[in-house]
């Protein structure tokens, strides 16, 4: 009979937005097997969006949730973290009490609420990091509190490696790698909606309309391509607008009524990748991006990708899965878009070796292996007490749900 007690892990989320880091856990949690581990989830938000995502694991309120939260997208470092420290204890000693072996945290927010808890209660502490690297919290707090360090990609990490930051790994998000479109269909389907010929040049853009994503950028690599290609070409954006100065200006730019315009405004649509799969390449002009969903998605479904050399894009196409372009270079990224479109053979190649990559790569079996060796090894490195039956079980003041 196996009578090895359950790795404890509590998720410890801030604010109540959904996003792809949402998705990718639960992915993660659905396929840790429940006669090793118990998930316990703290959101902070009682009842809200995270809380209804992970409803299929047991939920404890948070003893020390904040009455004005940190503000999603601000910076932290030492300042925010000594705001949570009159909040630690009471979160230090909900640990102790449900036994909690590791503490994993995804974001900023709840890295600088919960590391100091962590570190009191004994737990392992697992910081995930999926920002830039210039994030003051990972490069000055995490190489401290955390036990593990885990990144999205290398681009993501402090160019300054200390503490532990030097054992740092990078464990990449994972996809659906099984994900497939008619290309053919979907293409047609969309040539249909915009009334373009059937030997345009569909390029598209996928994403919010923020300025690090670079919209208007991707409006002048549509407009470079139409001057210089011999067939028709058509910019699709697929996306809301979040930055209303901004959309202000792309719709200043899509040309005066009657005229068509080189760029359409699609909306937001799922499933995203089918729509990928519609255009014949894929640009993508956002500044430091970690690791762009929409890339990986790119790849998979056999879109080419073309990118700026920026953020993690150059690692997620390496090696020779994709073409790099300068930064905010928009005659370099359309010739490098003509000039592959223009050459069958490679654009095919090309495609062929980013669709075998990403399905190497991004697994979601590879992911789960490789987090469940950080939670191996974390509680490896816990000094148990020689009777941890009244410590650690599933009795405490705090209620599950």
């Amino acid at each position: 009979m196996n009578t090895e007690r359950k790795t404890t892990v509590c998720l410890a989320f801030a604010g109540d937005r959904i996003g792809g880091s949402h998705i990718s856990l639960k992915g993660l949690l659905d396929a840790l097997p429940r006669s090793q581990y118990r998930i316990i989830i703290v959101p902070e938000v009682a009842g809200g969006k995270i809380a209804e995502l992970y409803s299929d694991y047991d939920q404890v309120a948070d003893p020390g949730a904040m009455e004005k939260p940190f503000a999603v997208g601000r910076n932290f470092g030492i300042g925010s973290a000594l705001r949570t420290l009159p909040r630690m204890f009471s979160r230090a000693r909900m640990l102790k009490e449900l036994g909690v072996d590791i503490v994993h945290t995804n974001d900023g927010r709840s890295h600088a609420s919960w590391a100091m808890a962590a570190k009191l209660a004994g737990s392992r502490m697992v910081w995930y990091h999926r920002g830039d690297p210039d994030a003051r919290g990972t490069s000055m707090i995490a190489p401290i509190l955390a036990d593990q360090i885990v990144s999205v990609s290398e681009y993501s990490l402090p160019r300054r490696r200390w503490g532990k930051l030097k054992s740092a790994r990078v464990i990449h998000s994972p996809f659906d790698v099984s994900v497939s479109v008619d290309r053919a269909d979907m293409r047609q389907r969309l040539i249909a909606e915009l009334g373009c010929p059937d030997d345009a040049i569909i390029c598209g853009y996928f994403g919010q309309y923020i300025v690090r994503k670079r919209p208007l950028a991707f409006m002048d690599a549509v407009a470079e391509l139409e001057r210089i290609s011999d067939r028709p070409v058509v910019g699709v954006m697929f996306g809301e607008p979040k930055d209303a100065p901004l959309f202000a200006e792309m719709q200043q730019r899509l040309g005066s009524p009657g005229k068509t315009p080189p760029v359409q405004l699609m909306g937001y649509r799922e499933p995203g990748h089918e729509w990928i799969g519609a255009c014949d390449a894929l640009l993508i002009t956002a500044l430091n991006e970690p690791l762009g969903r929409t890339l990986v998605e790119a790849m998979l479904v056999g879109t080419p990708v073309i990118a700026t050399d920026s953020g993690g894009n150059a690692e997620a196409v390496a090696p020779d899965c994709g073409i790099i372009v300068p930064m905010d270079d928009a005659p370099a990224m359309a010739r490098a878009t003509l000039d592959l479109l223009n050459d069958p053979e490679r654009r095919d190649a090309l495609t062929q070796r980013a669709r075998l990559m990403a399905e190497k790569r991004y697994t979601s079996e590879h992911h789960v292996a490789e987090v469940r060796k950080v939670y191996r090894e974390l509680v490896g490195t816990l000094r148990r007490p020689k009777s941890h039956a009244g410590r650690r079980n599933n009795s405490s003041s705090f209620t599950t749900s």
